[in-house]
């Protein structure tokens, strides 16, 4: 009788099986599946000229200008200081931007970003007792992505209330 040593079977994933799974974040580049890999491999030119003589001969679609327009455009944007109140708060792991552009939470490697667009609410809370100030964002489809910062004292709740609220005055439409 022959034993097969190791599992067939793929890993699951999501919060039943994995305690750091918050759905909405971009999952690790790691989870690539191996089937992919070797595509990428047999897809590589003979010479390394071929592809730009190829794509120089051919004129460029509408979509690819579009892209590199795009591109484009946010690298300025990245590069341009901003315009309006910005709320920003760290700590060790966790970390939350709210500017003109939306709002970014990130945790370890996890990071997310929501758009105003894509914002139905933005809660704060301050615990009675602590210093891990928490904010969550609340979609129009009913989902919500908490996240907690741990403040070097309790004064700086009052002042991160003051400054989120500013963004949130300036950028947020109800």
């Amino acid at each position: 009788m022959e034993q097969r040593i190791g599992s067939s079977s793929q890993p699951l994933e999501g919060a039943g099986f994995d305690p750091a799974f918050i759905p909405g974040l971009n999952s690790p580049a790691a989870a690539e599946s191996e089937d992919a890999k070797p595509d990428k491999e047999d897809a590589k030119p003979e010479r390394a000229g071929a592809a730009t003589e190829a794509s120089s001969d051919e004129p460029a679609t509408a979509a690819q200008v579009e892209d590199h327009e795009e591109e484009a455009d946010e690298a300025a944007e990245a590069d341009e200081a901003p315009e309006g109140p910005v709320f920003e708060a760290s700590d060790r792991r966790a970390r939350i931007v709210a500017d003109r552009r939306g709002v970014r939470l990130s945790l370890d490697e996890e990071a997310c970003e929501f758009r105003w667009d894509e914002i139905g609410a933005v809660e704060t809370e301050s615990p009675r007792f602590g210093k891990r100030y928490t904010v969550t964002v609340h979609t129009p489809d009913r989902r919500w992505y908490p996240i907690e910062i741990e403040a070097s004292s309790r004064s700086r709740f009052q002042e991160w209330d003051e400054q989120l609220d500013a963004v949130l005055d300036a950028y947020f439409e109800e």
